[in-house]
Order: C-alpha cells, then structure tokens, then sequence
C-alpha cells in the first residue's frame, strides 16, 4: 500500500504492507520538485514502487543508507537505467547483502542486492552530508535552495530510545549536531515524515540523547547491573527489543555506554 502525501515542493510516498502495520512501521520515499528522488522504500513495496516510478517526474535516485526499508528497491532503480547516486561507504553493502533477521525480513522482506550496473548521478540540487551514527554510510541529504534536509534515520524522534546493536551514539550525536548547524526550517523523516523546526528538533535529540549517555554512565559508576539500570533509566525492555532478539533495543544503549566506559578504563 502506498499514501501519497503533497507538501510544498515534495511529495512523500509513505509505503506499508499488512507485515509491516502489524509491526507498527511504515517508511517513505520523497520525491522534490527538481526530480531527485531520496530513498525507494521496502522490497515488500516494490510493485507500488514501480508505478510510482512509471508515473512520475523522476530524473535520479539517492540513497541516505543501505539498509532494506531504505535502500530495498535499489536493483530496480539500475535496471530502468535511473541514474543513481550511492554513497562509497554503501555500495558494498547493496551489493553484497547481509542476511536479516526474522523480525527484519517479516517487517520489510529482504532485499535483492544490487546486480545490474549502475548510471552514476551527480547530485547538483541534493547535496550529501555525511551522519554516521544510525548505520556508518548514513547520509542525509541537503537541499540548500529550499533549507530543507532529507534525513533518513537520522533524526527518528527526540528521545528515542531503542539502538541497533551496532549503533554509535557519539557519531549520532555528532552528526544532529552537523545537520542542526544548517539550519534547515524543515526535515523530512523517512519513518515520521515532515517535521518542522528542523534545527530545533535536531538539536533536541543531540541534548536528550547526552542526558541519557550521562544519566547512564553514572549508574554504571554506582555499579548497576544492566538490567538495573535499563529499568530505571529506560523503562524496561521495548517489545521491539524482544521480537527482534536484542539486536533493536534499548539495552543496546546501556550496553554501548559500557563499552565506551570499558575502552577508556583500558586506554
């Protein structure tokens, strides 16, 4: 199922299929006025994802990261001969693609890798910014004429509080803080849609996501187990964090301060 949604310059292509609204999710493509197209949804979209390609002014894709909600119809995208623009940092991770876990595969489908030669793009009205956190080829997307920011799984909410367990929150909190410098009016977020006061927000996210590194560092120095402290400071487990295994949860984050603690005591 697609919804497609008009703002001002950019119609967003919000996709869901029945796995994925029973997981709670949905994802978006956006496609500007000036024809570059940012994402291509899930493969378990990519019927919707077609026509919507057979019907619209696109010109060019580019991807914010490699993973399968974002980058999942890639290999369609280079079989229609789009031009496409594919960070360095992702194009090995859509050609040789990892295989997902149950949770992933159930929600988005997994995503045929990237086989057919791609028509390189060279971004004029989409400039790439670097925003490793989320995933380390993360990029948002910059669209300087309008102060607008395409930010993938950049920004997702202020106090978000589940990771990946590969996650690097001090990246994270580095690159809000490069993308709220901008100072973009508005951001586009493929799992949230438009958000406005772009700069705000991002900046919001950076300071809560400090507090919270803080908040649990220091019940580590108190020598609070994990679970301890992920009841105190985070609520508990989410149920995406049981479904998916602890690989998508909010002990990550407890786990990752542990780790930074750990590596410094060590240096």
């Amino acid at each position: 199922m697609v919804e497609i949604i008009e703002h001002d310059g950019v119609t967003q292509w919000r996709f869901t299929s029945r796995s994925s609204r029973i997981a709670g999710f949905s994802v978006s493509a956006f496609l500007p006025e000036h024809g570059l197209l940012v994402d291509t949804g899930a493969p378990s979209s990519g019927a919707e994802f077609v026509a919507l390609l057979d019907r619209s002014p696109v010109r060019g894709v580019m991807l914010t990261h490699h993973h399968e909600d974002h980058a999942g119809n890639v290999e369609l995208v280079a079989r229609r001969g789009l031009p496409l623009w594919v960070a360095a940092e992702t194009l090995p991770l859509v050609t040789s693609v990892e295989r997902i876990r149950a949770y992933r595969r159930f929600t988005w489908t997994s995503m045929p890798p990237l086989v057919t030669a791609v028509v390189p793009l060279i971004p004029d009205q989409l400039i790439p910014i670097a925003t490793p956190g989320h995933s380390r080829d993360h990029h948002a997307l910059w669209d300087a004429a309008s102060r607008t920011l395409f930010s993938g799984d950049l920004f997702l909410g202020v106090a978000v509080r589940v990771a990946h367990h590969d996650e690097d929150l001090w990246a994270g909190i580095e690159s809000l803080e490069r993308a709220a410098a901008l100072e973009p009016v508005r951001m586009f977020d493929a799992h949230r849609g438009l958000v406005p006061d772009a700069a705000a927000a991002l900046r919001a996210k950076a300071a809560w996501t400090r507090e919270l590194i803080a908040t649990i560092a220091t019940r580590i120095a108190r020598g609070e187990s994990d679970g301890q402290i992920l009841r105190a400071a985070l609520g508990g487990e989410s149920l995406t964090g049981w479904a998916s295994g602890g690989e998508y949860s909010r002990r990550n984050f407890v786990r990752a301060v542990r780790r930074r603690i750990q590596a410094t005591a060590t240096d």
